[in-house]
């Protein structure tokens, strides 16, 4: 799974453009360097969110190796189960050790279930972790692009804006790090 892209660079270079050749006003320099520290942001949160979207893919394999290993002691089980019943049924007495290996599988279940569902959640703790990260790298584009307006129509309100979206940017990468 590959994370958001960040196709920046074109819009980097025209803002700088407009910001240091001709009569744009002194404001719009910060409008460059701003943006050029939110595509920065932008970079390392996009890398965050591959990141996490990787390792969810790799826990999930994993959990679902821990399950398929799950359901094969589980039939070895039923098998030695099923011999119990055979012998029972023609009579015949059955080895106490078939009674431990049905115990012994029993705890071996509960311990592969265990190590399944912990690998389940770690799953899906990086991929809640992605999908913030991901509204991240979102919003820092969307500040991004808001910012290009401003330089556009040398409006500074707009640059403010984009401003905002780079706050809320901000908010949603601390909320993903600090996630459980």
């Amino acid at each position: 799974m590959e994370g958001p892209e960040v196709p920046l660079e074109q819009l980097h270079e025209d803002m700088h453009h407009h910001a240091t050749h001709g009569d744009a006003p002194r404001w719009m320099m910060g409008v460059a360097l701003s943006s050029a520290l939110i595509a920065g942001f932008a970079a390392v949160t996009a890398l965050l969110a591959g990141h996490h979207a990787n390792e969810a893919m790799l826990e999930q394999i994993s959990a679902a190796n821990r399950w398929s290993y799950y359901q094969a002691k589980s039939i070895k089980k039923n098998v030695v189960e099923s011999k119990i019943e055979t012998l029972a049924a023609l009579g015949k007495e059955v080895e106490p050790a078939e009674q431990k290996r049905i115990a012994q599988y029993d705890r071996q279940l509960e311990e592969i279930k265990v190590q399944a569902e912990e690998k389940e959640h770690a799953s899906h703790a990086h991929l809640y972790k992605h999908e913030i990260y991901a509204r991240a790298v979102t919003m820092f584009q969307v500040a991004i692009a808001v910012a290009a307006i401003a330089v556009l129509t040398k409006l500074r309100s707009f640059w403010y804006v984009g401003l905002g979206f780079s706050l809320i940017g901000v908010i949603f990468s601390v909320m993903a790090y600090l996630a459980a």
